[in-house]
């Protein structure tokens, strides 16, 4: 082979290992998982809150096929599971929904089904404005927030977002 055809191919290797670098490089980077069952989660979300700035009787629910439209708004939505955090006193406006889902599931799509199917009056003598209806990820976990409180409300999606 004469150098000339060996510097050809060196050349086109040298190009593709770049083309390849570049493209990992660039695709988006998925956001690491947040660990732990979602009882511990939930947990640390309320950490920061003392008890008595809590709503009372504040209970935890395993979100399922029979109450998932109740928490999530829809029934068309797949997830690995799913914890719920509302007072037992339904005249209180308070709801923080954990959903983990499956890995590689489009988080983004789910999160737009929620959003856009919850029912920001469900508890029907109280509610929160559609605004305050906060619908964000952190990896496979999606956390759904409606609390009539700004102050509560602000404190569990700073907590939200602290997870790694």
């Amino acid at each position: 082979m004469s150098k000339k055809k060996i510097a050809i191919i060196i050349a086109v290797v040298i190009l593709v290992a770049a083309l390849v670098a570049a493209v990992i490089f660039l695709l988006p980077k998925a956001e690491p998982n947040v660990e732990g069952t979602l009882e511990e989660i939930m947990t640390k979300v309320y950490a920061d809150i003392p008890e008595d700035e809590r709503p009372m009787m504040l209970m935890n629910t395993e979100v399922n096929e029979e109450n998932v439209e109740y928490f999530l708004g829809t029934t068309e939505v797949e997830f690995e599971s799913a914890l719920a955090s509302e007072p037992a006193i339904g005249s209180i406006a308070h709801s923080v929904v954990l959903v983990r889902v499956k890995d590689g599931a489009n988080v983004e799509a789910i999160e737009e089904k929620i959003e856009k199917s919850i029912n920001p009056r469900k508890w029907v003598c109280v509610g929160v404005e559609e605004d305050d209806v906060i619908v964000e990820s952190e990896g496979n976990l999606i956390a759904l927030i409606m609390i009539e409180d700004e102050k509560t409300r602000d404190r569990i999606e700073e907590a939200f977002d602290k997870l790694k």
